[in-house]
């Protein structure tokens, strides 16, 4: 894998709290046009990381670039990544039509747009109901639409299976896999290993801060036949693949 095609680079990432490491040493790569699972138990250290590929934590040690640079030091991050963290943050009374045009201008999105996505994430028919109404599946759809205003070359999404029903997974997984074919990025965050099986190409399976293995799914699989017992081949303990 040339390194010029690597979209996200991480090395030697570390985030200590009150002197417990939550991220220890974390490196990898991610790959363009790939969907990329950031996987583990809720705990394993997947959103800190994420935090500080961001720039909204400051790494203890390491360095964490997307496309060879800093987060801060990216010309309009806002128009090449889309970010999708804890299912988003929303004003209740406000519309999820709304809630879009508060954000599209610093996308650079216009209303057609908001309307375009609207529509692709299935909300065109609750747009105008205040957010506090919106199931979770409902409002991690919205925070999918949020994160997509700007057109983006790579979306960073957290968690966002949580609260969806079984057609919606479907959706998600068909709409990722169209992104990344169209030569654009997915890293994306789950613990629900057995659902990432049928949405990934490539693997970073995390555990109590570190990286236990960074490689592509289909190589998992042919050893282990799962990411499940992957995990615990890998840990010598199932118990938190199911937390």
């Amino acid at each position: 894998m040339k390194q010029d095609n690597h979209v996200i680079s991480v090395r030697g990432l570390v985030k200590e709290f009150r002197g417990t490491r939550a991220v220890d040493g974390v490196t990898f790569d991610v790959a363009r046009g790939r969907i990329t699972g950031f996987l583990g138990p809720n705990g394993a250290g997947k959103t800190t990381t994420l935090r500080m590929l961001l720039g909204l934590v400051r790494p203890t040690e390491g360095t964490a670039h997307l496309w060879g640079r800093p987060y801060r030091e990216l010309t309009a991050p806002g128009r090449r990544i889309g970010v999708g963290l804890d299912g988003g943050a929303f004003v209740g009374g406000r519309s999820g039509r709304n809630h879009l045009r508060c954000y599209a201008e610093a996308a650079g999105c216009d209303r057609a747009r908001i309307e375009r996505l609207l529509e692709d994430v299935g909300l065109t028919e609750a747009a105008d109901r205040p957010v506090s109404g919106y199931s979770t599946g409902m409002k991690q759809r919205l925070s999918l639409a949020t994160a997509l205003l700007g057109d983006p070359e790579l979306l960073i999404l957290d968690e966002p299976s949580n609260g969806l029903d079984p057609e919606g997974i479907v959706w998600l997984r068909r709409f990722l896999r169209a992104f990344a074919e169209s030569g654009r990025t997915v890293l994306v965050s789950s613990h629900l290993l057995g659902e990432m099986e049928q949405t990934v190409d490539d693997v970073l399976l995390m555990h109590r801060g570190r990286l236990l293995c960074s490689e592509p799914l289909g190589g998992l699989l042919e050893t282990d036949g799962s990411l499940e017992s992957a995990f615990m081949r890998l840990t010598g303990a199932g118990k938190e693949v199911r937390a």
